[in-house]
């Protein structure tokens, strides 16, 4: 018998899986394919809090939390695993090409001047200073120097090892079917003829989520949103730093490819790629730095990130069962928050501890409506 069983193996479900083992529990993890596969594969890496945020709140808070928290993370991974997870803390540059652009940019830079961050103002030549492979319609950027990026394969990879080695349970292709209960708890993990007794369940299963939910007709609204991506090659040194314009980013990684990313689409549980997603991604990277008209398209690919109507994490009890625990609905920043929401669940479930988790990503939000 576990203590808890982590449903979903994305960088969500490994983080809580490793900071439960860490803490002592005795951790099954569940994962109905691969892990990292969905949103964790459909991710670039970036450790943007601020260049995000549309401005000040619980999801800010949140987000800077988890970012200060890395360093700390990366040494610690370090200690355990073989694996360079390519923590670059290097700046990342937001870019506007209009005067609209700028209106908007200059309203966030506000705040977050005025709120004490570390965000300098660009005009668009001392852009090109940064990177000087930039487009020149480039009228003006933001240049946030904490934040960065990381290697979100190789962490999440690293993670999974990180708990197999503190005695966590990993098992894939194991697709949850069912729950056994008594008295409004979960009592097991059902999956087809195998059932996996616990004192607490995880629910970490991204964009499925409220498929899994739906189960114990309990209401968490998480729904797909596709992302594709692209990795665009053939150029030496093409930029240094994550560059964010608009309709989407740029991210160098370590083996000189550049990724390109990314489509936000509400399709369902459609996760190829298209040729119109590509072409699109294509025109938003040579917008931004016009030599990548002669770069190659090495590989894309997709995944399904779990939206939620509030553009908020749900994380917390799940209303009418007494040991079902949401860690889900990061959307576009799982691999920022991820680490943090995995090490607050852990302490929330061995310690009892919740007042690290923002009241307002609690699942009680969506009120006691069940799934149908």
């Amino acid at each position: 018998m576990s203590d808890v069983v982590v449903i979903g193996g994305g960088i969500v479900g490994c983080a809580c899986a490793y900071e439960l083992a860490k803490a002592g529990a005795k951790v099954t993890l569940l994962e109905y394919g691969k892990t990292g596969m969905q949103a964790t594969n459909a991710a670039a890496g970036m450790l943007a809090p601020l260049i995000e945020s549309p401005g000040p709140g619980p999801m800010l808070e949140f987000g800077l939390r988890a970012l200060r928290a890395y360093p700390a993370l990366v040494d610690e991974l370090r200690g355990q695993c073989d694996l360079d997870i390519e923590f670059r803390p290097h700046g990342i540059l937001k870019v506007v090409f209009d005067d609209p652009g700028m209106l908007e940019l200059r309203r966030r830079f506000g705040w977050q001047r005025e709120l004490g961050f570390p965000i300098d103002w660009l005009d668009g030549p001392t852009c090109r200073e940064f990177e000087p492979r930039l487009s020149t319609r480039i009228a003006a950027g933001v240049f946030s120097a904490e934040e960065g990026g990381v290697n979100n394969q190789a962490l999440a990879l690293a993670l999974e090892r990180a708990a197999i080695a503190r005695g966590a349970d990993l098992r894939i292709h194991t697709r949850v079917t069912g729950f056994t209960t008594a008295a409004g708890r979960i009592t097991a993990v059902r999956s087809g003829d195998e059932s996996f007794a616990c004192d607490t369940v995880v629910l970490a299963a991204g964009a499925r989520s409220g498929k899994v939910a739906g189960l114990l007709r309990a209401h968490v609204p998480v729904r797909p949103i596709r992302g594709q991506m692209i990795a665009l090659g053939g150029m030496s040194a093409p930029i240094r730093h994550v560059v964010w314009g608009p309709g989407g980013y740029l991210v160098p990684r370590a083996n000189g490819l550049v990724f390109a990313g990314a489509t936000v689409e509400d399709v369902g549980f459609r996760r190829r790629t298209t040729k119109a997603g590509i072409r699109g991604l294509r025109r938003m990277a040579e917008g931004l730095v016009p030599q990548f008209r002669a770069a190659t398209v090495h590989f894309d690919w997709a995944g399904l990130r779990p939206g939620t109507p509030d553009a908020l994490p749900i994380i917390g009890p799940v209303p009418g069962w007494s040991n079902f625990i949401a860690a889900t609905g990061h959307f576009r920043n799982g691999i920022l928050l991820g680490p943090l929401t995995g090490a607050v669940i852990a302490r929330a479930i061995t310690a009892g501890d919740w007042t690290r988790i923002p009241a307002e990503f609690a699942p009680a939000r969506f009120g006691p409506e069940r799934a149908r």
